[in-house]
């Protein structure tokens, strides 16, 4: 017979807060629920556990999860009430209960979620996320077990964002005698879901963790990953160096609006700076999906076509090769080599006629420039 849990009873500030059952359990402690008799309401309280008091590392991640997300009152981030040590040692966490089922739960029970259903999810997530990033903290383990999904008669599907253990904080968060958990070359998180930089141990930004969101979507709507894996070193192979699976490719009998695609295939670019920016971004792309739009507006375009305009070619005259490429791309035939010459040639003539005339040009000006010193 399993011996009683030695918390469930006890009371936290004096009996400000009485522990009732254990609701979840892992590899650094479990998940309490609790009663707050003053406030007559239930609240969660996580307590790492006592064996790991003497790790600092596992101390300091824990720590750090309590003051990031205390810096945060985003409605879709888990809210914290408390940060304290127990009078025998060990750690806890006292945050808001919440009632129902993680994101990756859900879909493992309901199968996929249709586009309607999804996009709202990943919207709210993004703007909790981006508090977080204006806070100056990357939350570096984004997977679906870390959204959580509360249910109730005033939200469905109601997303909070949870577990800032692997968070990086800024300067502002850290502690003195802080523990940094990560160093450049180290590569923590879970490789279904991390971005290519973090899977090479590189700095990580805002767009890494929007990276791991356009996953987290990816598997939403399909129920599968973008990469076939085999296991974890797999996954961070392909996420270094592998090209994803067409989202419409993923799930046979399901479609997505184009739109939806080309956003889902730049949120999973390699290079963090082809991506969107910030969180914000990449959730306003998904409302524009969710109202209909068929194209982005020009600030939520990337990067390249913000920057390179189009070019008006109407106005110009067409070299002869550029008329022999543009004939072949639209199925002209081949052209010989003769043609090509030929069309070196006239190419030659003219910029011989150009030079002409612009030393004509230039002798006229000299000599206008002569005649009125020559006046004087």
């Amino acid at each position: 017979m399993p011996s009683p849990d030695p918390f469930i009873g006890r009371s936290i500030l004096n009996g400000a807060f009485q522990i009732q059952q254990k609701i979840g359990s892992g590899g650094m402690g479990a998940v309490y629920k609790a009663h707050q008799p003053e406030m007559n309401r239930l609240v969660a309280v996580k307590i790492l556990h006592p064996k790991l008091a003497d790790r600092k590392d596992l101390v300091s991640r824990f720590g750090r999860e309590a003051r990031a997300l205390s810096q945060l009152s985003h409605p879709n981030t888990v809210r914290v009430f408390h940060y304290g040590e127990l009078e025998d040692g060990p750690l806890y966490i006292i945050m808001e209960y919440l009632d129902g089922k993680n994101l990756n739960q859900t879909v493992r029970v309901e199968g996929p979620f249709a586009t309607e259903r999804a996009l709202p999810i990943l919207i709210q997530s993004s703007g909790a996320l981006d508090e977080a990033h204006k806070a100056g903290i990357i939350h570096r383990d984004l997977k679906p077990e870390n959204i959580f999904l509360v249910q109730s008669a005033v939200h469905r599907d109601f997303p909070k964002l949870l577990d800032f253990g692997l968070a990086k904080v800024g300067e502002q968060q850290m502690r003195p005698g802080s523990v940094v958990l990560t160093q450049e070359g180290m590569v923590f998180g879970t490789p279904e879901f991390m971005s290519p930089e973090q899977a090479q141990g590189k700095t990580l930004t805002a767009s890494s963790d929007v990276y791991s969101l356009a996953v987290i979507l990816y598997e939403v709507l399909t129920g599968k990953l973008p990469f076939d894996a085999k296991n974890a070193m797999e996954y961070i192979q392909h996420h270094v160096t592998g090209k994803p699976i067409p989202i419409n490719q993923r799930a046979p009998g399901k479609t997505f609006p184009p739109l939806l695609e080309q956003i889902v295939h730049r949120a999973l670019a390699k290079r963090p700076e082809d991506r969107f920016a910030t969180a914000a971004d990449f959730g306003t792309a998904l409302q524009w999906v969710l109202n209909g739009a068929a194209q982005l507006p020009p600030h939520l375009a990337p990067p390249s076509a913000r920057t390179a305009g189009p070019i008006e070619l109407r106005s110009m005259p067409t070299p002869p090769i550029a008329r022999l490429a543009v004939g072949a791309l639209h199925g002209a035939s081949k052209p010989t080599l003769p043609e090509i010459s030929a069309a070196r040639r006239g190419m030659s003539v003219q910029l011989l006629v150009a030079v002409a005339v612009a030393f004509t040009l230039l002798g006229v000006a000299l000599a206008l420039v002569l005649m009125k010193l020559l006046a004087r």
